[in-house]
């Protein structure tokens, strides 16, 4: 579909094939993860990388704090801001699932893809997250 609405565009590599079905399955409700995607850690600065990798094990259907994702990395509370911040560059939405962190007591923050906290409402809940429900 996409190639036939967007000029220019291409088909994807053979490569890349693979992922893209993985993608659609799990946006169809049958989860996924991510931990073994081709990522380009060469675009994440050290502190980046270490957040996503942490990022990456928590499993769907699930939500934990930015605090909690500090201590995943042996970082104290304080750095939960630089957490949320490196969270907000992820460059491999869905894939690192930054939308499964949420602020302090559970607070719904912001999510930097297009559609913003509806967005990541929506992929929590086709993860089955009923906590956040919409």
């Amino acid at each position: 579909m996409l190639l036939t609405e967007v000029p220019d565009s291409v088909p994807p590599p053979d490569w890349l094939r693979p992922l893209i079905e993985r993608v659609q399955n799990h946006l169809r409700g049958n989860h996924e993860d991510f931990i073994d995607a081709p990522y380009e850690w060469s675009l994440a600065t050290d502190f980046q990388r270490r957040v996503y990798e942490a990022a990456l094990l928590t499993k769907s259907g699930f939500t934990a704090t930015y605090g909690d994702l500090a201590k995943a990395i042996d970082e104290g509370p304080g750095v939960s801001r630089a957490v949320g911040t490196a969270l907000g560059q992820n460059p491999w939405p869905l894939l690192v699932p930054c939308h499964r962190f949420v602020g302090a007591n559970g607070k719904m923050t912001g999510f930097s893809a297009p559609g913003g906290i509806n967005t990541k409402l929506q992929l929590l809940a086709i993860e089955g997250n009923q906590m956040f429900n919409v």
